[in-house]
């Protein structure tokens, strides 16, 4: 059983990389905080007393399903907002309204991001995707686990059913592997 020590203790390591994969995922950030709070308030009443050790796992879990909860969300809003649109007025109102025209983004945000910018960001972001799916299974699968899922060494091993060395070696192979790739495209992260 986690004390509620160690549970504060994990709940503020895993914060920050919570916070920029729910970013990543959502590209709000208000949002994003939103959800990395919801899945640790998630996380302390339903699961507290579970013993420290299956805290990353659960969390990880929680997490992801939390991040899918508000793509449902979103869905379900958007097919509203679609239907009340139809609502504007007289037929040459609606002609001339550009709802872009009256949402501004947050400086600073990803709404505000020039187009350029997006689609370079987008362009590289193609590329790492491409060439994270180039990589050999296992290499990809230890890499996805370890950086984007940010498992531990021992943890990332019991779910890929190897020793903790196979999974450093899969890790080192899929990072070398990328650079390369990456610098071959001009690419220097």
């Amino acid at each position: 059983m986690a004390t509620d020590k160690e549970l504060s203790n994990f709940l503020e390591d895993v914060e920050r990389r919570a916070f920029k994969q729910a970013v990543y995922a959502v590209r709000k950030e208000e949002s994003a905080l939103d959800i990395v709070q919801d899945a640790m308030i998630k996380l302390a009443e339903k699961y507290g007393d579970k013993p420290a050790a299956e805290l990353p796992m659960l969390f990880q879990r929680i997490l992801q399903n939390t991040i899918r909860d508000y793509f449902r969300r979103e869905k379900v809003r958007s097919s509203w907002i679609s239907l009340f649109s139809s609502f504007i007025g007289k037929q040459d109102e609606q002609e001339n309204f550009d709802a872009m025209d009256v949402i501004e983004a947050e400086p600073g945000s990803y709404g505000a991001e020039s187009g350029q910018s997006k689609l370079e960001r987008q362009q590289v972001l193609g590329i790492i995707e491409q060439e994270i799916q180039n990589l050999p299974s296992r290499q990809r699968e230890a890499f996805l686990m370890r950086y984007w899922q940010d498992l531990n060494v021992s943890e990332t091993a019991a779910v890929m059913g190897c020793s903790e060395g196979s999974v450093k070696t899969h890790c080192s192979r899929a990072t070398h592997a990328l650079a390369t790739a990456l610098r071959a495209k001009g690419i220097y992260l």
